[in-house]
């Protein structure tokens, strides 16, 4: 078998669409013969840094967005229901400190993903699904725990998020999505032949499999209707 190709995962859990693109490429890390790298990073530093709008900004573009997410949660099996107000979720409170305990959780799980993987699974489902808070620290604890950690775990990754070490690692995997050419999450990075190939969005799989020599068979590839 030929080696695996690195594909990095750049999302932030503010963003619907990086729940989405998030879950494909999880049932995809045992479909294509990939190396899935989650880096969960800062989408309003990449905003601001590129220039980007958030869709609140544009009415008909905030008002797509909504149809569109109804449309891929049915289509791509992800529970989406909109929180009852998307605008202040995303926008005005913010996932600052909900990537900063992501990252905080990576750190502490140096050489696995297992559990980053699930915290910010259950991140995603508190805003994107049950229209809960994920700025305090409670409901951080909560989906922690959730997710499978202790309480002792939790506490020690509270403080850990609140460190320079963390607020400094957040900011360069931001940096680092900004570099690669990024405007919005959720962005891949595929490393192929030695170079980055960077695609954003969730409607880009099928050129990315085309790019890293793999076969694109639909959001749910473990479904028998995909292999057909």
């Amino acid at each position: 078998m030929t080696s695996k190709k690195v594909v990095e995962l750049f999302y932030d859990v503010v963003s619907p669409y990086s729940w989405v693109g998030f879950e494909i490429m999880c049932r995809y890390r045992n479909v294509w013969n990939i190396e899935l790298k989650l880096r969960p990073a800062f989408l309003g530093g990449v905003m601001q840094g590129s220039g980007n709008k958030p869709p609140g900004l544009v009415p008909n573009k905030f008002m797509y967005m909504t149809k569109d997410l109804n449309r891929l949660s049915q289509y791509c099996d992800v529970p989406l229901s909109p929180p009852s107000d998307p605008f202040e979720a995303m926008f005005k409170k913010g996932s600052l400190a909900a990537m900063r305990f992501v990252a905080a959780v990576q750190e502490r799980e140096k050489g696995g993903d297992g559990q980053v993987e699930q915290v910010s699974r259950e991140l995603w489902r508190r805003i994107w699904s049950e229209d809960k808070d994920i700025t305090q620290p409670a409901s951080l604890s909560e989906a922690a725990m959730k997710a499978g950690l202790s309480t002792n775990e939790i506490e020690e990754l509270l403080k850990l998020s609140t460190s320079k070490q963390i607020k400094d690692k957040l900011k360069s995997t931001t940096e680092e999505a900004l570099e690669h050419g990024s405007f919005g999450f959720p962005m891949m990075v595929c490393h192929v032949n030695g170079k980055p190939e960077m695609f954003w969005g969730n409607d880009r799989f099928e050129l990315m499999a085309h790019c890293i020599g793999e076969k694109w068979i639909g959001p749910q590839p473990d479904k028998p209707s995909a292999k057909l």
